[in-house]
């Protein structure tokens, strides 16, 4: 490890990184000296592309396709990476969806799909990694800042399956602290991606509720998750840590 490359030969798998948040979180890691494995669903393009910024920062680099609604395709890409790479040291669970509407709009689908990507994909995919990990492993997954306050209508479902991820994070936490595994969650809030842009029609409402009224970008996201993974993060453990500007506050 040096100051400078503060992730020196450390081996990380970040779901859903192929744009946004996800994206930032594996660059950022490869900068900070990590080997880099990310999954995507369906953009190709945008998955090489990252994992081709991953090898220019001097890392290896491992780009899966992967459906994070199906299980055997979430541990087969825990297991590639971890193959690949001769193990694994960190994993982020950053892949997630959104469906929101009125209580009464929402479908079975939408249900079972929100509940399978946000929720359970954490919990296979955090069961997969931990049998590669060894001290000082690390395991974060993205909530939100809708998980410890709700400030609008209709996203309900969005809600509970991001809160859901908080008793996992402390449970787990538990679970693998004795192994020198640490878990914890980081809640980003309006962050300036394809899927909630900062000029976007409802930023203006949403920078209202800030106290510091601008957007977050992905990097700041990435800023964060890079700290928690490090060495100077090992004693941060079972935390949720909000980054959204104050919203909450």
């Amino acid at each position: 490890m040096t100051d400078r490359l503060p992730l020196l030969g450390k081996r990380a798998l970040v779901t859903g990184a192929s744009r946004g948040i996800g994206a930032a979180i594996a660059r950022r890691l490869a900068r900070d000296g990590a080997d880099v494995a990310i999954t995507y669903e369906r953009s190709a393009d945008r998955g090489e592309a990252v994992g081709r910024d991953i090898e220019a920062a001097g890392r290896r680099a491992l780009v899966l396709q992967s459906d994070a609604g199906d299980p055997a395709a979430i541990r087969r890409a825990v297991n590639d990476a971890a193959g690949a790479f001769g193990g694994l040291d960190i994993l982020v669970n950053n892949a997630g969806i959104f469906r929101g509407g009125p209580l009464a709009e929402l479908s079975l689908e939408d249900i079972d799909a929100t509940l399978a990507v946000n929720v359970r994909a954490v919990v296979i995919a955090s069961q997969a990694a931990a049998a590669h990990m060894g001290e000082g492993g690390r395991i974060v997954s993205i909530g939100s800042n809708l998980a410890e306050r709700v400030t609008e209508p209709d996203v309900s479902l969005y809600a509970l399956s991001k809160a859901a991820l908080i008793g996992w994070t402390k449970g787990l936490a538990r679970d693998l602290g004795p192994r020198g595994i640490t878990v914890n969650l980081v809640h980003p809030g309006s962050t300036d991606t394809d899927m909630n842009p900062a000029e976007g029609p409802g930023a203006e409402a949403q920078r209202a509720r800030m106290a510091i009224p601008r957007y977050g970008s992905a990097d700041d996201i990435a800023a964060l998750v890079a700290f928690v993974v490090g060495p100077e993060g090992r004693s941060i453990n079972g935390a949720g840590l909000t980054i959204d500007g104050g919203a909450n506050a």
